[in-house]
Parts: C-alpha cells; sequence; structure tokens
C-alpha cells in the first residue's frame, strides 16, 4: 500500500495517474487495518459513515466508473431505495470479501487503461442533472475523477479512524510496515 508516488520521469502518464490513484486506495485500505468487523460498522464521527462502508462504496464506485468507461452494464445498480446499502455491508459481506472485490476491479482498472490506445478516448456521461446532456469525458477524465472520489473518502476514512482509536494513517502504516 505506497503512501506517496514518486515522480514520474519518462513521460508515463499512465503509470503515474494509476500510481496516484493506487495510494489513494492505500489511504482507504490502511485505515481498516487492524479493526475487527464490528470496529469497521462503528460510526464514531458526527458522520453517518463507517469504515467499512466507505469502503464498499469506493469499491463500488470505481467499478461503476470502469463500467461506465467500458460501455458495459454495471453489475450493482443502485436505485434510491438502495442508494444507503453502498454505504454499508450488508449480511455476507465482509472488510476481507470488500477488500478482495475491489483488488479485482483495481486491476481490472488498471488493465483497461493500460490497454486504451489514448487516453483522449471517449465515453458518454450518464444522463444527470448535474452532466449537461449528451456529455461525453476522456479516459483521463475517468482516472482523475477516481483518483478525486478515492482521495476525498480516503480523507474521510482518515477522521473516522483516528475517532474510533486515535490512530492516524502515519501509525498505521509503521505498523503496517510501510513507509
Amino acid at each position: 500500500m505506497p503512501t506517496h508516488v514518486l515522480p514520474e520521469s519518462d513521460g508515463d502518464e499512465r503509470g503515474a495517474l494509476l500510481a496516484f490513484l493506487e495510494a489513494q486506495r492505500g489511504g482507504v485500505r490502511r485505515a481498516v487495518l487492524g479493526l475487527t468487523e464490528e470496529q469497521a460498522a462503528q460510526k464514531p464521527s458526527a458522520s453517518e459513515l463507517s469504515l467499512s462502508g466507505l469502503l464498499k462504496h469506493v469499491a463500488e464506485t470505481e467499478l461503476s466508473w470502469l463500467r461506465k468507461a467500458q460501455q458495459r452494464p454495471v453489475e450493482i445498480v443502485r436505485t434510491e431505495e438502495t442508494w444507503a446499502d453502498s454505504f454499508r455491508l450488508l449480511e455476507g459481506e465482509s472488510i476481507h470479501g470488500t477488500l478482495a472485490v475491489w483488488e479485482k476491479t483495481a486491476r481490472e482498472t488498471e488493465e483497461w487503461i493500460r490497454a486504451l490506445p489514448s487516453l483522449d478516448d471517449t465515453f458518454p456521461l450518464p444522463s444527470a442533472p448535474w452532466y449537461p446532456p449528451a456529455s461525453r469525458v476522456s479516459q483521463r477524465w475517468l482516472l482523475l475523477h477516481l483518483i478525486e472520489e478515492t482521495a476525498r473518502h480516503a480523507g474521510h476514512a482518515d477522521i473516522i479512524r483516528e475517532s474510533l482509536d486515535g490512530k492516524t494513517a502515519f501509525e498505521l502504516v509503521a505498523e503496517a510496515g510501510d513507509s
């Protein structure tokens, strides 16, 4: 779980963007290190967010955006009635299982990005009131959006973890032996 990204020196834009995405994923993954399912489900801050819920949300979000970029159906379709389920583990779901699903998605994201002819290739944004009609975005936009989304939630995870047991990201990195 990298904590920082080294400067790219060979012009590998894809590699640099994927490395930044992986660094942000690591922030979310580190936040659940050493916690039980019950601890990770707690909501110790003013927010309704839990660490296990954030983990599930970022995993589902990455998969959803990857499928949009691939122009393939999304495996998990959320409605207004099921939206909250993307922020909590349900019966039969676990941190370990969610991490495994996210790891598979992360590998697929990297394979997809590396196989593209160009990061300038576009795909249509879904129809939504916050997007202009018939909008298209680049695969580069996809990566930047995933970095933004994952980083936002990694920050939430830092606060929740520190609220749970006082441990900071730096202490979790040291405990994991990743410096």
